[in-house]
């Protein structure tokens, strides 16, 4: 005899058989769309790096102008550069989670609100590595609502800001979230990050009521947490903490061209 079209078991059977082809539906859209979507996050990432170094315009060849930078690994317990890591895979906020590749921070140590970083991090080089006419560091850090990721470009002294953006943040619509406001970012364009050429701790902060030092940038009106959370995890990562010492090394190196003027020079010295 046939079931009723109201009997549980049928309703039972219908559903479930529904279940499974919507699942297979799915899956099977996420594995093919994935290779898609991985291309979009890597053509996102490349115009975010873009950016910060004011070389990005719109519909402009994303993957061509990204190969005037240079990606390398840089060891932040030393400043140098590593080969043990490809640059172009290498995910430092998955390293921060490996003992074997980062460190757990507390107390004073931990004024960007991380918890654990990396000891490994990626850097991207502007121009002639050798020689680079900017840097760009990723920098991170909580802010009101969750952690913020970004980028900063210093300039090729290692002390003179470029840009400054967010990639990844929850900060609140008009206020916290102004970090993404172009007029904003501007006023990052040539502030220092430390006071003098001497100095290893950063200065670089924001500031109520207009910036008056050239380490100062305005805050953003009405978002003291999200400004403070900009200050700290700006403030870790240009220090010994994070990238300081790659800063310190980056900023001391002489470029090629200094090094044969002052060649030359010693060379007409001497005679």
């Amino acid at each position: 005899m046939a079931q009723s079209n109201n009997s549980i078991k049928k309703i039972l059977t219908v559903a479930f058989a529904l279940c499974i082809v919507c699942s297979v539906i799915v899956s099977t859209a996420a594995v093919a769309l994935r290779p898609l979507q991985q291309l979009n996050q890597e053509l996102d990432r490349k115009t975010n790096i873009l950016s910060v170094a004011n070389l990005y315009e719109p519909g402009m060849d994303v993957e061509a102008e990204f190969e005037k930078i240079t990606a390398r690994v840089v060891d932040l317990r030393t400043g140098e550069y590593t080969d043990e890591f490809d640059p172009e895979t290498f995910d430092s906020f998955e390293a921060a989670r490996d003992p074997a590749t980062g460190r757990t921070l507390s107390g004073d140590r931990d004024i960007a609100g991380l918890s654990r970083v990396e000891n490994y991090s990626t850097v991207y080089l502007v121009g002639d590595p050798d020689d680079p006419e900017q840097v760009i560091l990723p920098i991170r850090g909580q802010g009101l609502w969750g952690l913020m990721r970004g980028y900063i470009s210093l300039e090729g002294d290692g002390n003179t800001f470029v840009g400054i953006t967010y990639y990844e943040h929850s900060e609140t619509p008009g206020l916290g979230a102004e970090v993404n406001n172009p007029r904003w970012q501007a006023l990052w364009d040539g502030k220092k990050v430390f006071a003098d050429e001497e100095s290893l701790q950063p200065a670089i902060s924001l500031v109520k009521g207009g910036a008056s030092e050239a380490t100062e940038v305005d805050a953003l009106a009405g978002a003291t947490l999200t400004s403070r959370g900009v200050t700290n995890m700006l403030q870790f990562w240009l220090s010994p903490e994070g990238f300081g010492e790659y800063l310190a090394r980056f900023r001391s190196e002489v470029s090629p061209d200094e090094a044969q003027d002052a060649t030359v020079e010693l060379e007409s010295e001497g005679a």
